[in-house]
Parts: structure tokens; sequence; C-alpha cells
């Protein structure tokens, strides 16, 4: 405890010695310091966000503004190289030499090229490929072009809200419905499904929510204008281009933990499985990845991590997440320390939250001794 308590002391007169001493040569060169300039005018606007946003309005709104542009990337960026990357890491086991090629051409390729160059290369390939706003491709009630991908957006109504509330509800019981599935499993063998039934449950809680609602239908579609296609959602090149780039790279890495987690099961379970009568998916999903899965969520762990502060990349290409913010802001205010301690924080944030929900769920997954 002395050794720790003299530790502990050494730490925090250091990083007060740094603190004062910033403090200090800043006074001495008459730059400003504080976030009292959060409460000030921002004076700039902000090309794509979640949520409308004025330049009249405070700097501290915009940088919300670039942290929900950041989360949404990591959320969707998480989700899709999830799912790329476990197909991919299933298939290099495929009895198909052509899936397992594609497989292995994937992996190789996208893991080697640098991420900020696979960015620019999306980037590049959406806005030198695509027509001009002014003549955009029409799909269906779709535009498509330079500017983005534009599609009609529901108008809010009473009977979303209660379609969002039967959604909740709907993800309740589906959960209710695969723990008592998989204690029944447990006790007698018998296999229910696991993935289909859990899915109607909520998609008929969520239709059950929207018809209780009035069944609202109307849409805010987009349309021709004369400069740009107006009116309706859209995303934008810098966001297609952040989210495929950073899903595409990440994929590759987790690819090869998938595999990697599958190939640490003994073969005799491959051979168990097949002795009972489980064909080839049924021993992928029942036998083989619930077994990885130990190996598989720490390493994954950390490519969630990676794929959350590799976003910050995304100013490489004028996406404007809290990164892009903090430059706008510090070119503005001067205020560089504070700036740039905000953007430290949103990730150190993140990546502990992240790395919370991943330690819950590695607990869960992890073979229980007696």
């Amino acid at each position: 405890m002395v050794y720790q308590t003299i530790a502990l002391a050494l730490i925090a007169l250091l990083l007060w010695f740094l603190a004062h001493n910033t403090a200090t040569n800043m006074k001495a060169r008459g730059i400003q310091s504080g976030f009292d300039f959060l409460t000030q005018p921002a004076g700039f606007d902000i090309g794509e966000s979640l949520f409308a946003f004025d330049s009249g309005e405070a700097y501290w709104r915009a940088f919300l503004i670039g942290l929900s542009n950041t989360l949404r990337v990591a959320v969707l960026g998480i989700v899709f190289s999830t799912l790329t990357g476990t197909l991919v890491g299933v298939g290099r086991f495929s009895r198909s030499a052509l899936v397992r090629g594609a497989c292995v051409c994937y992996v190789e390729l996208f893991r080697n090229v640098p991420v900020l160059l696979q960015l620019l290369m999306w980037y590049i390939l959406f806005t030198e490929t695509l027509p001009a706003a002014t003549e955009p491709w029409v799909l269906g009630p779709m535009f498509l072009s330079k500017g983005g991908l534009s599609f009609p957006i529901p108008i809010w109504a009473n009977g979303h809200l209660w379609g969002l509330a039967g959604l909740v509800t709907g993800l309740v019981v589906a959960v209710a419905y695969r723990r008592a599935a998989q204690r029944q499993f447990e006790a007698t063998g018998q296999i229910r499904s696991l993935f289909w039934v859990p899915l109607g449950i909520v998609f008929a809680a969520t239709l059950l929510g929207w018809l209780a609602g009035g069944a609202p239908t109307a849409l805010d579609s987009p349309v021709q204008g004369e400069f740009a296609v107006e009116q309706g959602g859209s995303l934008t090149p810098e966001f297609v281009s952040v989210l495929m780039g950073l899903s595409a790279y990440t994929a590759a890495f987790i690819a090869e933990v998938v595999r990697a987690g599958i190939q640490s099961v003994a073969r005799g379970q491959s051979e168990a499985a097949a002795a009972i009568g489980l064909s080839r998916r049924q021993e992928m999903r029942l036998v083989m990845l619930p077994q990885a899965l130990r190996v598989i969520i720490p390493p994954l762990t950390n490519q969630y991590l990676n794929l959350t502060k590799n976003s910050s990349l995304a100013v490489a290409i004028g996406y404007p997440d809290v990164v892009s913010i903090a430059n706008t802001a510090i070119n503005q205010t001067g205020r560089a320390v504070e700036c740039i301690s905000l953007v430290m924080l949103v990730y150190l944030t993140t990546s502990i939250a992240t790395s919370m929900v991943m330690n819950y769920y590695n607990k869960r997954a992890a073979l229980k001794e007696r």
C-alpha cells in the first residue's frame, strides 16, 4: 500500500506540473484558455447532421453534432463489419474452392491496404463515377448522384411512436423466447428456432404497434430541383465512403479472428456433429461457433475499438465528425488544448463503453466451471 500510495502521488504531481506549466506558458504568451468558448456562437455550418444546426448556435452543440456523426459511423460500421467478417471467416471453411479463394482474396486485399487509402478510394469512386446532381440516376423513388443517395423518409406521426413501442416490446419478448428455447435445448436436446421465430416476433409486434397508431404511410419523397435533388432523406458520399471503407477494412481482420476461433475448436467436435446427423450449417451454427466464441470475443473487442478510433480519419475526405468540428473550432478560437482534450475524452469514453459491453458479453459466453 505504501508503494502504491507513493506511485499515485508521483503521478498526480506530474500531471499537476504539466497542467500548471502549460497554463503558465499560455498566459505568458497571451493565449486564452478555458472552456468558456463552448457557449459562444459557432459561426459555421455543418454539412451533414442527424439534427438541425444553425451557425448561430453554440460550440457545445456543434461538438454534439460531431459526436453523433462519429457514433453513427462507428455503430453502423461495427454491425456491417461483424456481418461481413463472420461470413468471410466462415467461408474460409467452405468445401467450394471458389468460395475459399474469394474469401482469401478479400482478406489479403483489404487487410494489407492502409485504411486511409481505402477511404480515399471509396470517396473517389463515388464522386468520379456518379453523374452530377443535376442529372442523377433514377432508381425508382430514389436518386443517385455525386450529391449522394436521396430516398423517401416517413413523415413523423403518432403511429411511428406506437410502432417504436411495439419494436421495444417485441425485442423484450424475443429475448425471453430465446432464453426459454436455450433452456429447453439444454434440458431436452430439442432444437427450436433461435433466429426466425424471434425475428418474426419483433416484426409482428412492430407491425401491430404501427397498425394501432393508425398505420401512417405519408412519405417525404425527394424531387429533382434545378441544381440538386431536394427534400427526402439522403446519404452523402462522405458518409458512405467512410462507412464502406471502415467496414471493409475491419471485416478483413474480423474474418481472421473468426477463422482462428473456429480452428481452435477440437476436430472431434466437428466429427461428433457429423456423426449425429447434423448438416454442415447446423454443425457450424450449433457446435463450432458457440465454442469458438470464447476465443473470438477478446480480439473482436480490439477490432471494434480500432474501428471507432479509425473513424477519426474521416476528416481526410471532409466528413464532419468530432475531429473535423474540433479542427474548425481550433482555427476559429485558438483553444487547441481544450478542443483536443474534448476529442480525447470522446474517444476515451466510447472505447471504455465498448469494452464494458464486450466484457459483459464475454463473461456470458465464457465456459462456466463448477
